[in-house]
């Protein structure tokens, strides 16, 4: 396999880990300054990765959102926006949401049975690239590098996160941690269970630790052992 972009996995989720409630709103876990922060984290990124739940359920714009940040990467060569990226098992995606029609380029990877489904649904609102016949994240790693995408800033949902940190792929985690708690065992969590890498033998270095009101930012580097 080919070179891959470095990979950041960015989450906000309450004290006991979980990223929404039940509820039909979006439940807010952070603050202005914070969301000022993750701003500047997307201006900083090559493409921004969403999975297709999140996208229905959310349904957001996923752009940055600071003029002066746009300004920035425009000055330095680059487009207002990063690629905007999302990956669907099933291929049902509704060519209404936001996330098509603002910012820069969109791109899908799905397997190689629904590429057709995909297309036909979206036209050229998005580039559909299969990759495999169920979702290959390395081989998604490489064809992203391919087309120049040097950091890659991943912001969920639970599967899509879940699936990058039990293969180990991401270079970098930052979660910012709300003051409460949900409670709600139905509710989405930051990863679901399985077999992870950085297991209790093999810790995450914590690399940073940042406040930002009553949010506390915690940035963790998976692949360094504490």
């Amino acid at each position: 396999m080919g070179p891959a972009p470095y990979v950041l996995l960015s989450c906000a989720m309450s004290v006991d880990g979980y990223i929404d409630d039940t509820g039909a709103d979006r439940l807010m876990l952070s603050n202005a300054a914070d969301f000022d922060r993750v701003d500047a984290v997307r201006a900083g990124s090559d493409a921004i990765l969403i999975g297709a739940a999140t996208l229905r359920r959310d349904n957001p714009r996923l752009i940055v959102k600071s003029a002066r940040r746009r300004a920035e990467r425009v000055r330095c060569g680059r487009g207002e926006h990063p690629l905007k990226v999302t990956v669907t098992g099933t291929g049902d995606l509704d060519p209404r949401l936001r996330f098509w029609h603002c910012g820069g380029g969109k791109l899908v990877y799905c397997p190689d049975g629904v590429v057709a489904k995909v297309q036909e649904s979206l036209g050229e609102l998005a580039a559909v690239v299969g990759i495999g016949d169920t979702l290959d994240l390395p081989r998604m790693l490489a064809d992203l590098a391919a087309r120049g995408v040097g950091r890659l800033m991943v912001e969920g949902g639970s599967t899509v996160h879940t699936q990058f940190a039990r293969a180990g792929l991401a270079d970098e985690i930052q979660l910012a941690i709300a003051p409460f708690f949900v409670g709600q065992p139905d509710a989405p969590r930051f990863v679901g269970p399985g077999v992870y890498v950085n297991d209790p033998a093999r810790p995450m270095t914590l690399a940073e630790v940042q406040t930002i009101g009553d949010v506390v930012v915690l940035r963790y580097l998976p692949g360094t052992a504490s």
